[in-house]
This record gives structure tokens, sequence and C-alpha cells, in this order.
């Protein structure tokens, strides 16, 4: 499921209306504006926000400039997509460095935001840009939130900072800025609390850990899925506490979108980061414009590219070239290719940055089984190194014991088989670009292996 693809298909349905018209009345206008407005309420966004929203495209959309151009629909869509990137925050709103180290990240939120497990991933994410962050377990209450954290800091090969649970959260945040001062890290994270709902006793919490660390930013820890909800919990923080910056969870389960659109507005404050998954590394730094872009379905290359160059090995990469050149293309070789695209997240994701995939109606419901790609793995994995790479030697006896080894039948190996030689051949054919060059009519020159 792709992100926003409740709102992302009503938008692009009400815009290629305005494309196939050519020239535009301003009734045309104002029928695409009712179709934008009630697509926004529906996808939960706050009334203030999209009447001002449809005021801000409308007033710019039936000037002279736009009616009398040449291509009237398209300049609507640059319009809204313009409007609707200032609405997110203009541009991507970084974390504040301080020049003297270490710098102080509180994490804030109600219980079953996700706030310890986004510490890990943002975490992972400062180590990835070469930090030596510290996180800090400094939520005492909820059971077993100190040892998830420890955990997720052994995982993740990042230390954590405990007293226990029976040191107050205050006294925990102090000493872990000591610490951090005296071992060297450069940022600290500190975990704090959260309830069921918003109270005197938690702010007043967090008003003392925010007085005594004195943190460079405070970002507040919300669930995109709860929608205006999460927008009225990030206003009641703000003015309770002062927030620098939101970090939306669960992003890539949220059709809708009315958390992430509405926010800015409301509180004023930005959208830093967003989870995209329950993996470690799913945390992405939030950029309006791209999102804007995949909610209008153009796309989203950048983050395409920026996935691909870190999940994607450049040494094996180049040395895949070299084989592909030399046609020694082999099973081995199609299993290390499954397991990096693997890392680069959901199959429908990936096809949301695609552009013109998000909106491509024979691609709306398109069903990819990814667990296909476990079968496949386990497949491979059941071989010796020799039928991986020579599978010609594959028998019916080999078969039947690759079959009872990965938990599948012999008819799916038979068909894996025969989708490698496919791919094989079809690299063959291209010289080694293939997968970088597109087919005839526009098609992809080759058959991703885990459609059924």
């Amino acid at each position: 499921m792709a992100v926003f693809s409740s709102l992302a298909e009503k938008l692009q349905e009400t815009f290629k209306k305005l494309k196939n018209k050519g020239k535009l009345t301003e009734a045309d206008v104002g029928e695409a504006m009712r179709e934008v407005r009630v697509a926004l309420l529906e996808a939960d966004v706050s009334f203030k926000v999209v009447k001002e929203f449809i005021g801000k495209v409308k007033e710019r959309a039936v000037g002279q400039e736009v009616l009398e151009s040449l291509t009237p629909g398209q300049q609507v869509i640059k319009i809204v997509h313009e409007e609707l990137t200032a609405l997110m925050g203009s541009s991507q709103s970084k974390i504040v460095v301080s020049s003297k180290p270490p710098t102080v990240l509180m994490l804030v939120g109600l219980q079953g935001a996700g706030k310890t497990t986004s510490g890990g991933k943002l975490a992972n994410y400062l180590k990835k840009q070469g930090r030596q962050p510290l996180l800090v377990a400094g939520d005492i209450y909820r059971p077993a939130a100190v040892k998830q954290l420890q955990v997720l800091g052994e995982q993740l090969g990042i230390p954590v900072f405990s007293l226990g649970t029976q040191v107050s959260p205050v006294e925990i945040a102090r000493q872990a800025l000591d610490h951090a001062v005296a071992r060297g890290y450069d940022m600290v994270i500190i975990d704090t609390a959260g309830r069921l709902h918003i109270n005197e006793e938690l702010m007043g919490e967090l008003k003392n850990i925010k007085a005594t660390v004195k943190p460079h930013e405070i970002l507040l820890v919300v669930d995109a899925m709860t929608g205006q909800d999460a927008v009225n919990v990030a206003e009641a923080f703000n003015h309770e506490l002062g927030i620098d910056g939101v970090i939306l969870t669960k992003l890539d389960g949220d059709t809708r979108g009315g958390a992430a659109l509405s926010v800015k507005s409301v509180t004023g404050r930005p959208i830093k980061f967003a989870g995209m998954g329950e993996k470690l590394d799913a945390l992405e730094p939030f950029y309006p414009d791209r999102m804007a872009s995949r909610i209008l379905g153009m796309g989203d290359v950048l983050t395409l590219i920026e996935k691909a160059q870190a999940n994607f090995d450049t040494q094996k990469a180049k040395e895949m070239e070299e084989k592909l050149r030399k046609a020694e293309f082999t099973l081995e070789d199609f299993l290390d290719q499954l397991q990096q695209f693997k890392k680069m997240g959901s199959f429908q994701d990936l096809l949301g940055m695609i552009p013109g995939m998000g909106g491509n109606k024979k691609l709306k419901d398109l069903q990819v089984d990814e667990k296909e790609f476990v079968r496949m793995e386990a497949m491979i994995q059941s071989m010796t190194p020799q039928e991986r790479r020579h599978p010609e030697i594959i028998n019916g006896s080999r078969k039947q014991r690759i079959a009872t080894g990965s938990g599948t039948r012999v008819q799916d190996i038979n068909k894996l088989l025969k989708q490698f030689l496919e791919t094989k051949k079809m690299l063959k054919q291209f010289g080694g670009s293939a997968m970088m060059k597109k087919g005839k009519k526009g098609k992809l020159p080759f058959k991703m292996p885990f459609f059924n």
C-alpha cells in the first residue's frame, strides 16, 4: 500500500480531467477545486487548513497566465504541487546541531506513538551520518521500556545510558549529559515517558527535564495513522512544552495523509522525519516537495536514488557489471541482487517513487506477494554452491531435495529456474545494461521475478 494512496488516487483522477480539457474556464477550475476540497477533507486534513489551501490555489489558478496558457491543466497541477509543498513546510527541516557538542535531542509524545523505537531509528540514522550518538533510557514507568531501548542499542551497536527505574527521569537526563561530555558522544537522544493522554503530571516532568538539560531540540513523536488526533496532540504539546519538530511514525501505512498535510500549518513546527516501516533503518528525512510529488503521481526519483545508493554495494555493482559482460550471471548473483533490492523497502512504495507509476491504473490493483522474496531465497539457499553456479545440473532428484529443504514444491523450483534463465538471457541480450534501460514500447526489458 503506497503512502497517501487513497488521497493520491482522488487528486490524480481530478487533475487528469483537467489535463484532458485543453482550454480551461473559471468554472472548470472551480469544479476541480471542489473535488480537491472533498478529497482533502476525506483524508482527515483540518477543515481550516483545507479552506486556506483551496483559497490560495484557486486565487492563483484562475489568473490570466493560467487560463490563457497552452497547457492550463499542467499549470494548475504545478500550482497545487507548490502549495502542497508549502503546506508541509516548503523545504527539508534538518536537526539543528550545536556548535559545542553534545547536541541534546529530547523525544516526547503519548504512550504508544513509537518514541522508543523512533529513538533507536534516529540514533541509527545519525550514526550513519558519522555521528556518535548516546541513547538515554528516561522512561522509567512503562514496563520493559528501559530493556527495550537496551535491546535496540545492542542491535544497532549504539550505547545506552540507564540508571534503572528507581532514579528520577530528571536525574537520569542530567547524569546522561555529564556521561556524554566525559565520553565524547556528540548526540544525546533522551527517550521520555508518555501517557495515554496529555495531563499535568506528564507535562510537569517533561518541563523539568527540559529545564535541567536544556535540549537543543524537542522532537514530538506522533502516529500518522491517527490523522487529526495526531495534529491535536502536536498542537497541545507545542502549546505546553514548545516543540521544535515532529517525527511522524507509520507514515508508510497512512493512506489518507491528514497528519502530514496539517501538522506544519496548525503548529508552525516542521515534520523532520517520517517512519516508513518497522525495520531499524526505516526512518527518513521528510522532504515536503518530494512528498507532494508522490501525492500527485509525479514520483520521487531522488529518494529512490538515495535508497539505491544506501543499499547497493558499489564494489558488488562493479563486479556484477563485469559478470554480466561475460554472461557469468549465476543464481548466487540472482540471490544477492534480490537481497539488496529487498533492503530498499516495499515494492509498492518503490513503484510510487517512479514518475507515472503511482497513478498507473494497470498497476493500481497489482498485488506483489513479498513473501515470494522469502520463498525464492529459501530455494536458492537450499541448493549446493555447485548447483547455484551451474543450475543446469539440477535434475529431478535434486529438485525434490531442494523443495524439501526449502519447504516448497518441485513446481516452485521449476518456476524459479525458468525465471532465472529468462533473466540471464535478457541480460545477455542487453549487454549487461538492461537494468538501466527501457525496452520497446516503454516496457521494462526484464520480467520481475516476484510477480505471480
